[in-house]
């Protein structure tokens, strides 16, 4: 094992993972917010996987996302396949961790690639991209979820609170802040679905095959099938406007509809605002980066007076 520095207290808690004798490479992976600890494994027969180390305290919500990925694992695409779980420590009565183990997708982030092909090419990913979010949200969810909207408008609406009472604040907030709190109710008996959680470009590898490559579920959850889009203006649109345009169009099989657009709408608004207060532990430039992007958010929707954004219309951009 190998290039561990900063990972050392966790190396012997490694060593007790079932199987973990046949590893001949473990490098820790360091791209990404996730506060699981990752790390690339390879074993004596070749074979590359990832392990993801989270906090013993968090055993029932890892499984919970233990079980969804081998539900999507029933589905056709390339994405990071069930392989173990369970958890593990150094010893008796040390630090425990919950492990998982998950196959590792060859290929490159598409973060990388995207920008060096042309642009039909951004766009037939970006459809297929769409087309794997729709396969996903075709798995059946068996929770009820009664108070589903009540909770999420009283989330939205406490996070707006957060932004108000941070040191932050944009310019022309107050009229995003005010469409919020009036389009609330478009919150209004939604399609659930299980969430991906994370579903943008850097979360997506361009396979070796030339195909969209799907990882990082560690923010699965169960919502709004609607809610899953936000990040296409946050992420995917600054990257390439085909693939944003394309995932949209490969997950509705054309343009989307008008109700999906207010919900978007209302998603990416109060985002673009709570996104400034949660990157304060992060530093300035981290809220220089979301001051930024909610500044774009505000242009393409001009101030929220629109549903569809300029982008996707091809106005601005």
């Amino acid at each position: 094992m190998n290039k561990l520095e900063g990972y050392e207290e966790m190396i012997d808690a490694i060593r007790g993972i079932p199987g973990a004798e046949s590893w001949s490479r473990v490098e820790p992976v360091l791209k990404g917010w996730s506060s699981d600890r990752k790390f690339y494994v390879e074993d004596l027969a070749g074979r590359r996987l990832l392990l993801r180390l989270s906090p013993g305290g968090s055993l029932e919500r890892k499984r919970r996302e233990y079980e969804a990925i081998r539900s999507f694992n029933e589905l056709d695409f390339p994405m990071s396949r069930a392989v173990d779980f369970g958890s593990c420590s150094a010893s008796e009565g040390s630090e425990r961790y919950v492990y998982m183990l998950l196959t590792w997708v060859d290929g490159v982030s598409l973060v990388d690639r995207l920008s060096k092909l042309p642009p039909e090419e951004q766009y037939r990913l970006g459809e297929e991209s769409g087309r794997i979010l729709r396969q996903m949200h075709s798995v059946p969810v068996q929770e009820k979820l009664p108070y589903y909207e009540a909770d999420m408008q009283a989330k939205i609406l406490s996070r707006i609170k957060e932004y108000e009472e941070c040191p932050y604040h944009l310019e022309g907030d107050q009229q995003v802040i005010a469409f919020v709190r009036q389009n609330i109710g478009v919150i209004h008996d939604v399609e659930k679905v299980h969430h991906h959680g994370d579903f943008h470009i850097g979360n997506q590898i361009y396979t070796t095959e030339g195909r969209i490559g799907v990882i990082d579920f560690n923010r699965w959850d169960i919502g709004d099938y609607a809610e899953e889009f936000y990040k296409i203006q946050f992420f995917d649109r600054e990257q390439s406007i085909p693939f944003a345009k394309g995932k949209l169009e490969g997950y509705f099989g054309g343009p989307p509809p008008e109700d999906f657009w207010k919900r978007q709408a209302l998603y990416v608004a109060y985002t673009s605002l709570y996104s400034i207060k949660w990157s304060i532990p992060y530093g300035a430039a981290d809220i220089q980066d979301m001051m930024e992007r909610c500044h774009l958010a505000l242009k393409d929707y001009d101030d929220f007076r629109k549903m569809i954004p300029g982008w996707y219309l091809g106005v601005g951009g």
